[in-house]
């Protein structure tokens, strides 16, 4: 794989010259068009909803579930404020439709280096012609430890957008040390074992915007992949297109003005040696309404060795072998996620 050429045209300038039929490289192949899996009734369509004020017993009895059964699941009373959730969506609204394209290229990513920090429109394409793209723009910001938070690289407008993604930083990484702490509990763990595993977080913060799509039967905002890390934190805006993989099914995530969706990432799957999955996801477009959201990722530095838990393996044998969290991101990076194929590499 290599870094596309960053001054390839944006996906939102697409949407935005009205064409009635999307290139070539955005259409996925019959297997993969998000109208080809069969899907519940909108009635039955969510993922689990977790109340996070609820009392200990009960409240761990529903994670280690969705933990188990989902890795992937809402939280209330979650302790962050929605007036915070709304900030975050609003400034990272305006960054994509309050700005021309000329000032959001102010903040473009650095094409040579993947995942790196600031504006793009897909990271990773293969050597050959034959990859398909995401119909979808992003902003990255790295945002912990703090050695790696530069502000000044962040979007200047709205006033307020250094500001409210510092804050909502701050919030994110309390909610993951808490969750992983109650996660660690629900598996008769230390409530310290997955924050210790993990090390001290990586935190990146992605505001992703899914223009409207033309022929959204054929494309997908996301392709189908798990998280490489430990543990995101994900909250929509009212449009909706998160889906989550249960049971050979596509759930559709219902978008929850006040709830953050929590998803599982691969080194948390390792880490708790297959008891807890990490969740495969995807983001679908639609054609009528922009859609945006933002995901905080929480992963280890890429010099952390990860391996199951040895109070899980003493019960069972170990599933899967210690790797070196830098290679793991490289092959995810090189070889792209198709699913869980860099996680299921490391089965034993």
């Amino acid at each position: 794989m290599e870094i596309i050429n960053e001054s390839s045209t944006p996906v939102q300038t697409l949407a935005q010259s009205n064409t009635p039929k999307v290139p070539p490289q955005y259409i996925q192949p019959p297997q993969l068009r998000p109208n080809n899996h069969h899907k519940p009734p909108l009635s039955l369509s969510n993922i689990p909803l977790i109340d996070l004020s609820l009392s200990s017993d009960s409240l761990l009895t529903q994670l280690s579930s969705a933990c188990r059964h989902w890795g992937a699941f809402h939280v209330l009373n979650h302790g962050v404020s929605t007036d915070l959730l709304d900030q975050m969506r609003a400034v990272g609204s305006s960054f994509f439709e309050d700005l021309d394209a000329s000032q959001k290229l102010m903040y473009k990513c650095d094409q040579n280096s993947p995942a790196s920090e600031g504006y793009g429109s897909r990271m990773l394409v293969s050597e050959n012609d034959d990859v398909v793209l995401d119909w979808r723009d992003y902003f990255d910001h790295h945002t912990f430890p703090i050695s790696r938070r530069n502000p000044s690289r962040w979007p200047h407008y709205p006033p307020n957008y250094r500001n409210v993604v510092e804050e909502y930083s701050e919030q994110m990484k309390m909610l993951a040390q808490k969750l992983m702490a109650m996660i660690s509990e629900s598996l008769g763990l230390p409530s310290s074992c997955i924050e210790d595993a993990v090390g001290e977080f990586y935190q990146n913060i992605t505001v992703s915007y899914y223009p409207p799509c033309p022929q959204p039967e054929l494309t997908l905002g996301l392709q189908s992949h798990s998280d490489m890390g430990a543990v995101t934190l994900l909250i929509q805006d009212d449009v909706g297109g998160l889906e989550v993989l249960n049971d050979d099914k596509w759930i559709t995530v219902q978008p929850l003005s006040d709830a953050i969706v929590v998803i599982l990432a691969d080194q948390t799957e390792v880490i708790t040696n297959g008891e807890y999955r990490s969740a495969i996801h995807r983001a679908v477009t639609n054609s009528n309404r922009a859609r945006l959201s933002v995901a905080t990722f929480h992963d280890p530095a890429k010099t952390r060795r990860i391996s199951p838990a040895p109070e899980l393996v003493a019960k069972s044998r170990p599933r899967y072998q210690e790797v070196l969290y830098g290679d793991f991101v490289k092959s995810w990076y090189t070889k792209g996620p198709e699913g869980k194929r860099n996680l299921d590499a490391l089965l034993l």
